[in-house]
């Protein structure tokens, strides 16, 4: 391969850019997982992180990616043969639902065009039919990773209450944790499921549960084979500081620096309204470029990415390789249902308003040189967005001096 000067740009929606401060924390010495080092680190890290998902509840955290989240979720709750709805809302919702028929459970699936996110009025319905109450679990991805579409969680919530059905609420929010608002005891979630390499700025690595009271209580009957991921020995040594087996070590420093940068130095809100701020941007390029967001639905517009259709006729596969071998700039490409149709533009974890900008110049000047038709504009768009609200804000925080 050819040298590239420069940084690369990895603007996928995950794995996302690690900040050099948690390479540098998981770049140390290895220490012993069974010494007072540790213990201290580790109970920091699981009490801060329950600030991340909102919740007073146990956050389990496994050696993993998100897929061992979505099986930790299923396993430890349910058994051979239990019903579980499902939203097809996208890529990643379609894949928990293929795990959790190969673990021998009976998903029922509500159809979706991959456009919107899950409908709550669909869920009250079906649920309100299972009179029986055969349905033992409702699982909705929160953020589609492969569509840029945001499930409205708790209306969702009310809808199963409407129902007044008992089934158990689980939610993957692996690419909305830390990067959209999400609130695990507000929403009357029982299992949420996330991992390490997107909002939480870690790379791919680490997986968590956070589990409710009902949870648990389920999990004391679940006959589904577990062991692995067994909450239960989990939960009793990280009471301690500790873990069961040995964990992943290095990651877990580089966390703890991660959860500081969230929690201390920026403060949630503040991240919520950096991801907000820079997917308004995002979209406001792509209206400015005449193409069009995958997302149909602007409540349910994401903040971790932004999923751009292709003219018809136009390749993204082809327009995603100019762009990396001229720019050096990584975009996510469409899956499965969505190849060659969609880019997807990543804008969550460690980002700011130049990495935004510099990843929409490279895209509009792709989109140039791979042919695809296009207005120009679509940059000096954002970049309006953009100064307007730094400009706004100077000016808010003098007048609060001058009071």
């Amino acid at each position: 391969m050819k040298h590239q000067s420069g940084r690369h740009f990895l603007q996928i929606p995950g794995p996302t850019n690690v900040p050099e401060r948690v390479l540098r924390a998981i770049d140390g010495a290895t220490v012993d997982h069974r010494g007072p080092e540790f213990q201290e680190m580790s109970r920091e890290v699981l009490a801060g992180l329950k600030h991340v998902f909102k919740t007073k509840a146990p956050v389990v955290i496994f050696p993993a990616s998100g897929t061992g989240a979505w099986e930790a979720a299923l396993v430890n709750t349910l058994s051979p043969g239990d019903r579980v709805l499902m939203v097809e809302t996208g890529h990643f919702a379609t894949l928990w639902l293929n795990m959790a028929a190969k673990l021998g459970l009976r998903p029922e699936c509500i159809k979706g065009d991959w456009r919107h996110g899950a409908d709550p009025a669909a869920i009250e319905a079906h649920l309100a039919a299972d009179r029986s109450h055969l349905i033992k679990a409702v699982c909705v991805v929160h953020n589609e990773t492969s569509t840029g579409v945001t499930s409205r969680i708790g209306e969702v919530r009310k809808s199963i209450d409407r129902a007044r059905h008992p089934a158990l609420f689980m939610v993957d929010t692996i690419s909305s944790l830390a990067s959209i608002d999400y609130r695990h005891d507000e929403w009357g979630v029982d299992v949420t499921v996330a991992g390490s390499q997107k909002g939480l700025m870690l790379p791919p690595g680490l997986s968590f549960n956070a589990v409710s009271d009902k949870a648990l209580a389920a999990s004391k009957s679940a006959r589904l084979p577990r062991s692995y991921w067994s909450w239960e020995e989990m939960i009793a040594a990280n009471q301690d500081g500790w873990f069961p087996y040995t964990p992943a070590t290095n990651l877990l420093y580089g966390l703890r620096v991660a959860l500081k940068m969230l929690l201390e130095e920026e403060g949630l809100d503040n991240v919520f309204k950096r991801h907000d701020r820079h997917a308004e941007a995002a979209r406001r390029a792509v209206g400015a470029w005449g193409l069009e967001v995958l997302c149909a639905n602007p409540a349910e517009y994401s903040s971790s990415l932004t999923a751009v259709l292709m003219p018809e006729g136009h390749s993204e596969i082809a327009f995603r390789k100019v762009v990396l071998d001229r720019f050096n700039l990584s975009l996510g490409s469409g899956l499965t249902r969505l190849r060659d149709k969609v880019f997807r533009i990543g804008h969550l974890g460690d980002f700011n308003d130049l990495m935004l900008l510099g990843t929409l110049a490279g895209i509009e000047m792709g989109l140039e040189l791979a042919g695809v038709p296009h207005k120009k504009g679509g940059v000096q768009a954002a970049m309006d967005y953009l100064a307007r609200g730094e400009a706004a804000q100077a000016a808010g925080k003098a007048k609060a001096r001058a009071a």
